[in-house]
């Protein structure tokens, strides 16, 4: 089997974050567990990971911990491993870090619980991924949505993506078609040469732009970003129309 044709038996979700925007749902929930259309935000992103064939999934734990860890470990479609950051929260990039001995020496998925929200489309956006991946030139493949479409979202966009897939950053003041939709697929080898400790993916991203090997794929469906309460009631209005 080649490194291209290859499917993840592993993944992270990152679910360890204050989420300060979601205030005041957030003073007593964690993010990762504020329900949407009925379901916690972090089972719809375990819920695609299941159904893409991933069988462990490890999630990182800080602010309300125990909330966080006794919801995900109901799951029965995977294993759930934890990687404990209750002491020291280690943002994005050094979480992900933390958790690499647990997740395999392969290419691996990774989701941010609060983000990575979707109507699928004909095909699920996480079998884009696994087709769209080259190892022997990607060190990581974004899911990227097209900012006009999305629910939710107000920002400027995060990247411009060339006709082979290949990401360049926004332009300080500029505006792109572009933003991450909260998924990628990433190889441990994207981690090399990372200190200890809290550090942002960004860093990540921009290093492997500079080596051309920061690729993404555009998002089939409709990004749903839950970033705000107001949000919420949004993306449930999208849903029941889309299903009408």
């Amino acid at each position: 089997m080649t490194e291209t044709r290859f499917r993840p038996s592993h993944a992270m979700i990152l679910a360890a974050g204050y989420g300060k925007r979601m205030r005041p749902l957030t003073a007593t929930t964690p993010k990762p567990l504020i329900e949407v259309n009925g379901q916690a935000l972090i089972d719809h992103g375990m819920d695609r990971l299941a159904t893409a064939g991933v069988s462990t999934c490890v999630v990182n734990v800080h602010y309300l911990a125990d909330l966080v860890e006794v919801h995900v470990r109901r799951r029965e479609d995977m294993e759930i491993v934890i990687s404990d950051e209750r002491d020291r929260l280690l943002e994005t990039g050094g979480g992900i870090r933390k958790a690499l001995p647990l997740l395999g020496d392969g290419p691996f998925f990774q989701l941010n619980a609060d983000t990575c929200y979707w109507i699928e489309g004909v095909k699920p956006n996480l079998e884009h991924m696994i087709d769209a991946w080259d190892g022997s030139k990607m060190d990581a493949l974004l899911l990227v949505a097209e900012t006009v479409k999305a629910v939710g979202y107000a920002g400027r966009g995060d990247f411009d993506m060339a006709k082979d897939g290949a990401l360049t950053r926004r332009p300080e003041r500029g505006v792109t078609a572009f933003a991450y939709a909260g998924a990628a697929l990433l190889h441990p080898r994207l981690f090399e040469d990372t200190p200890e400790g809290p550090f942002s993916m960004n860093l990540l991203f921009d290093r492997a732009i500079e080596n051309g090997r920061l690729f993404g794929v555009q998002m089939e469906g409709l990004w749903l970003h839950i970033g705000t309460p107001e949000a919420i009631r949004a993306a449930e209005y999208a849903v029941r129309e889309s299903a009408a």
